[in-house]
Order: structure tokens, then C-alpha cells, then sequence
């Protein structure tokens, strides 16, 4: 208590002198080094490299030990082995928030990586098994009208099935985009208690089967109204499952925008749909193509609404208001049904043409929707400049009408003045 008096004694009298007294700092230790929590390091590739052979001998130990068997389970247990192993190394060097930071990257990397090795064995499988159909042009060029299931592979192919699901998805997508992107921007600029309970129906229909959608215009549109199974009918089954799905992500490509552009655009004068056209779909355009290209992949393989609305048919047809027409994904159902090797080989070269398609169609969409909001094309930059220049003399020629018309007023409105200077002889 006496050390505590005089040390208040003493902060008092410097007090008094005009001193202040700082508490001492704790020096920090120059021997500390900045963690990185980036970069590939020799000692990573090393704890990587450890971990997978270790994870790998702890399983094929156990395998070996117990009475295991299959190669996932193989696998499985070699995993989770490699996880716990390279933990392990990683905390001899590291402290635990490096741990942890590493451990994150594994299993992201990991996950991603079984992706693409699950993408690649899709694709490269049903190329194999496909191949032999492949390599013959007349599996492009031929439908299947004159071919049967004995036939051998250079008789017969798939242009009806391909010309059959260009149309139904053009026409899908002639339906569906306007409306889908009409129906997400009312959502977006019409906040109100009707567009809450469209964004709940919309919703609730993404997870809407197609067998529905197809008995639904099978039902009102064949059966009630008297068509027939065409294109038309399996293109309007396409569209109700495309529908909720391009609506959904323009909703929420929409949102995405930035409110200070609309706001920037309504203090130019500009008004609420001028500023939806000119500002917010340029700057989601990018989005609302993926927004299509999502609803397009959901169209393009669907069969069961195509198989009701539509029919099967082996021949080639163009017109999609009467008669069957058939899609890449029905036709691929019906060929590997089929218990004859060349029929079966038939249907997987129908799946990665159909494949093909939707990359083609992948691309052409990025393409179109690939560049932000103000990034222009040459042509574009070009028919901006002519469309300037014309403006440019618009305004030079409003500009000398109106001082040709000032002009002229206020020559007829000056008063006429008569001087008279008298007999001048």
C-alpha cells in the first residue's frame, strides 16, 4: 500500500510539472516472420507427396489386414488417410491457422478435381463407346427411315434427330427468353404483393418433372384443343420446363446490379423503362446469357415431355405444326434399348453429338453475352462513331435553323424608320 501512495505521489507531481507518463511498450520480437498465405512452396509439394504415399500404404495396410474389398472403398480410406497425414506434416512447420488454411485448399482442390475427372470420364466414355457410329458420314446425313437394327453402321443416322431439336429449342427459346426476361425485370422494377407471388410460383417451379409439363400440354393442348403430336406441341413442353429456370437466374442477375447506374440515369431525365433497356440489361447481359444457356441445357435433353408431345419417328421432318418429330435425347433413349451392338453404338454417337450441340451453343452464348456493359466491338465502335458523326450534324444544322430563324425575327421586328431631309435643291 506504501509503494502504491508514493508511485501516486509521483504520476501527481509530473502531473503537477506538466509531464505525462507512458506506459512502457512490450518490444516485439525481431525474430517473428510473416506468414504466407499464398504461393507453392518445395516443402508443400513435399507434404503432398508424403501424405498421398502414406495415405495410400495405411490403406492398402488395412485392405490387406481386414476384410475389405473394392477399389471406392480403396480409395475412400486412402483419402481420408492422406487428409489426416498431411495435417500432420503441415503442423510440424506451421501453427494452426496455417493448418487449417491448408487443409481448406486440399479439400477444395480436391472436390474440384473430382469434378473434372467425373466430366472427363462422361465425355470420353460415351465417345468410345460412340466412335465406331462416329466415324461414318452417314450417321450425319442420313436418318433412320431405310435402316433397322441388324443393319450394320454405314446404313442409317441421326439427321432427323438432330434437325428435330434445333427447331423444338429454337422455338423454345423463341417463347421463352422475351418472357423470361419480361417476367425477371416486372419482378426487379415492380415491387409489389403480385410480384412476390410470381417470384414464389417461379420458384416452386423449378422443381416442377417433366413428365408433368409433357401430360400438361399433352392434356390441354392435344387433347382439349384438338392438335397433333408435333414439334410445336414437345417445344411448348420444353418451354415450361425452361420458363421457371431463366426466370429465377435473370431474377438474380438483376438484382445484382448496381443501384447507383439507375439512379445516376433517372438524375439525367432519363425514365424507368428507358433506363431498364439502355442501363440495366446492358450491364446484366453477361448474366442473363447464362441465365439462357442454364434454361437451354434443362431443355435440350429432356425426353419424356418429347416422347408425349411429339411421338418418335424415324423420318426426317422440317415441319414442326403436323406430324412426329424426334430430339438427340429421345433418340438416344430409343437406340440403347436396343440389345443389338450397333444400335447401342448408335446411341452414344447421339450423345456426344448432342453433347457437342449444347458446347456449340455454349459457346455462341458467350460469345454474344461474353463482353461487360460498355466493352464494344470493333463493328460496334465503328456504327457508334457514323451514329455520333450524324448527330453531331443534326445538332449543327438545328442550331443554324434556329439563329437563321432568330434572325429573321428580329429583323421584322425592328420598326421601319422614313427620314425625310427636305428639298435638297
Amino acid at each position: 500500500m506504501t509503494a502504491s501512495l508514493d508511485e501516486l505521489d509521483a504520476l501527481a507531481s509530473q502531473s503537477a510539472a506538466g509531464k505525462t507518463t507512458l506506459p512502457q511498450r512490450t518490444p516485439v520480437p525481431r525474430n517473428l516472420k510473416p506468414r504466407k498465405v499464398g504461393g507453392f512452396r518445395r516443402t508443400d509439394a513435399l507434404s503432398l507427396l508424403g501424405a498421398a504415399l502414406a495415405g495410400i500404404g495405411s490403406s492398402a495396410l488395412l485392405f490387406t489386414l481386414l476384410p475389405f474389398s473394392g477399389w471406392l472403398g480403396f480409395l475412400i480410406v486412402a483419402y481420408i488417410a492422406f487428409v489426416a497425414f498431411y495435417a500432420v506434416l503441415v503442423s510440424l512447420d506451421e501453427d494452426f491457422a496455417a493448418v487449417k488454411d491448408r487443409l481448406a485448399a486440399v479439400l477444395i482442390h480436391s472436390l474440384a478435381f473430382t469434378l473434372l475427372m467425373a466430366l472427363v470420364f462422361v465425355v470420353t466414355f460415351t465417345v468410345i463407346r460412340g466412335w465406331e457410329a462416329l466415324m461414318n458420314w452417314n450417321f450425319f446425313t442420313q436418318d433412320m427411315q431405310n435402316a433397322g437394327p441388324l443393319d450394320p453402321l454405314t446404313a442409317g443416322g441421326i439427321v432427323h434427330a438432330i434437325a428435330g431439336t434445333l427447331i423444338m429449342i429454337t422455338i423454345a427459346l423463341a417463347i421463352v427468353i422475351p418472357l423470361g426476361v419480361a417476367c425477371a425485370v416486372y419482378m426487379n422494377e415492380m415491387p409489389g404483393p403480385f410480384s412476390r407471388f410470381v417470384r414464389t410460383i417461379s420458384e416452386a417451379m423449378t422443381a416442377l418433372p417433366s413428365i408433368v409439363a409433357g401430360l400438361f400440354i399433352y392434356a390441354s393442348l392435344i387433347l382439349i384443343l384438338g392438335f397433333d403430336k408435333s414439334g410445336f406441341a414437345a417445344a411448348m413442353a420444353i418451354s415450361v420446363m425452361m420458363l421457371p429456370i431463366i426466370i429465377r437466374a435473370s431474377d438474380v442477375v438483376l438484382r445484382l446490379v448496381p443501384g447507383t447506374l439507375k439512379e445516376a440515369a433517372y438524375a439525367l431525365g432519363a425514365g424507368q423503362w428507358r433506363t431498364v433497356w439502355h442501363v440495366t440489361l446492358p450491364t446484366a447481359r453477361s448474366g442473363l446469357m447464362t441465365a439462357i444457356i442454364l434454361g437451354t441445357a434443362r431443355g435440350i435433353g429432356e425426353t419424356s415431355p418429347v416422347l408425349l408431345t411429339a411421338g418418335f419417328t424415324a423420318a426426317l421432318n422440317f415441319n414442326p405444326t403436323t406430324g412426329p418429330m424426334v430430339s438427340l435425347p429421345l433418340a438416344t433413349f430409343e437406340f440403347v434399348k436396343s440389345p443389338e451392338p450397333s444400335m447401342i453404338a448408335r446411341g452414344f454417337g447421339t450423345a456426344a453429338v448432342l453433347m457437342v450441340l449444347v458446347l456449340i451453343l455454349f459457346i455462341v452464348a458467350r460469345i454474344i453475352g461474353g463482353r461487360g456493359a460498355g466493352n464494344l466491338s470493333k463493328r460496334q465502335q465503328k456504327s457508334r462513331a457514323k451514329r455520333s458523326r450524324a448527330d453531331s450534324q443534326r445538332f449543327i444544322q438545328r442550331e443554324a435553323s434556329r439563329r437563321a430563324s432568330t434572325e429573321e425575327n428580329t429583323a421584322s421586328s425592328m420598326p421601319k424608320r422614313s427620314f425625310d431631309f427636305g428639298d435638297t435643291s
